[in-house]
């Protein structure tokens, strides 16, 4: 296969660069014109082209972007356009490259007669498993519109979701910067600058200012090997991280933390309440859901224990009994699960777990930054306020010296 960019004036008379891949100019060209474009040129990429394709292709497409596509998809289809025009008005519409490219590619295959499900099944890691399995249900019972909403309201929960637990984080993380940033200059230029001063004076140094003055020193002789070791402890850990062992490491530290386990439980409840009452909702099996929300989950443990109790569903056996032997899930929600079970109403008792815990998720999140933004800014003060008495107490000496 080989990388064609290619430049199309398309059937909205509007200018179209991009680049796709196909295994000739033939093949490409076909590919164009098929979608009604106007071809003006197509030429094999070379030199830089590759690497800048490759960078467009690989934007990560984000739940807000599925959350945008879905309801422009509900609302054209709703207003009856027929498939094969929604995705091609679509393809004109989406902003995220690599998800225009994905469009784009589905609606040549629906254009002949592939139905919409496998076409999605054949963009490997671009529409998440579970958008596939909605779509196919609505294809089988002749309601597109209503799954594409259903998907909507699931990546803008997703959405949210995401961006609470990046909150509780966000402000915290750049407040750590600011101080390793403030360090970094008060030890390799301030500190080293103001010693210079008393370097000739014949003036004994307090034991804290010596500390500091040695410190400064190290860094100021060996600052490039302290920034090689972080570099590479943090691409080694980010290595480790994506192996199996890595994940399962990182799953269980990040259950012992005592507000991260907090945030990582009730965000994983909210998201196992949402998906599975969002499937359910679209007549999608009890076991297939289940393996769904597995995989959605982000904690391996999580994945685990819903793998586990995809199995003893397989055999008959209720939901909330291994939910509730895994012990990763709260007791509330494995009784609101129980109960939905006994009364055959699950589905409304899932979207109560979901609501109360994205709410939860929420507040938690505000109570997190709550209490971490005033930790942080005491310890900058105690670190600062340390360095500060330090370089100021040789000038007390001095001045009693003097006197």
């Amino acid at each position: 296969m080989a990388t064609f960019a290619y430049r199309v004036i398309t059937v909205a008379g509007k200018e179209k660069k991009g680049t796709l891949e196909a295994g000739s100019r033939e093949s490409a060209m076909a590919l164009l014109k098929g979608e009604k474009n106007v071809v003006v040129s197509c030429e094999e990429a070379t030199g830089m082209a590759k690497p800048l394709a490759f960078l467009s292709k690989g934007k990560k497409i984000r739940p807000r972007d599925f959350a945008l596509f879905c309801h422009q998809f509900a609302s054209i289809n709703g207003a009856g356009v027929s498939v094969v025009e929604a995705f091609d008005m679509l393809a004109e519409q989406t902003e995220n490259p690599a998800l225009e490219d994905a469009i784009r590619k589905v609606h040549t295959d629906i254009s002949k007669g592939e139905t919409m499900a496998n076409s999605m099944r054949k963009q490997q890691g671009v529409f998440p498993e579970m958008l596939i399995n909605m779509v196919d249900a609505g294809e089988a019972s002749g309601s597109l519109d209503v799954s594409f909403e259903r998907m909507a309201s699931q990546f803008e929960k997703d959405e949210a979701l995401v961006q609470a637990v990046k909150k509780a984080f966000t402000y915290p993380i750049i407040l750590v910067v600011i101080l390793v940033g403030v360090l970094a200059i008060m030890m390799l230029k301030v500190i080293p600058t103001f010693m210079n001063m008393f370097a000739d004076l014949d003036v004994e140094m307090p034991a804290m200012t010596m500390v500091l003055v040695h410190i400064s020193d190290f860094f100021v002789a060996w600052w490039w090997l302290v920034g090689i070791l972080i570099i590479a402890a943090v691409m080694g850990w980010k290595a480790y991280a994506s192996t199996d062992s890595g994940k399962e490491v990182t799953s269980a530290i990040t259950l012992k933390i005592p507000l991260v386990k907090t945030l990582v439980s009730k965000s994983s409840c909210a998201r196992l309440g949402r998906t599975l009452t969002t499937l359910l909702g679209a007549g999608v099996p009890m076991v297939d859901a289940i393996e769904i929300t597995g995989r959605s989950m982000e904690n391996l443990l999580y994945k685990r224990a819903l793998r586990e109790a995809k199995e003893q569903v397989m055999r008959g056996v209720p939901l909330s009994r291994p939910l509730k032997t895994s012990g990763l899930f709260p007791p509330m929600v494995v009784h609101m699960i129980a109960i939905g079970e006994e009364t055959g109403n699950i589905e409304d008792m899932l979207e109560n777990v979901a609501n109360y815990y994205e709410e939860d998720v929420q507040n938690l999140t505000e109570q997190m930054t709550t209490i971490l933004e005033p930790a942080i800014t005491v310890v900058m003060a105690v670190i600062v306020g340390f360095m500060a008495v330090a370089i100021l107490s040789p000038m007390f000496t001095l001045y009693e010296a003097l006197s």
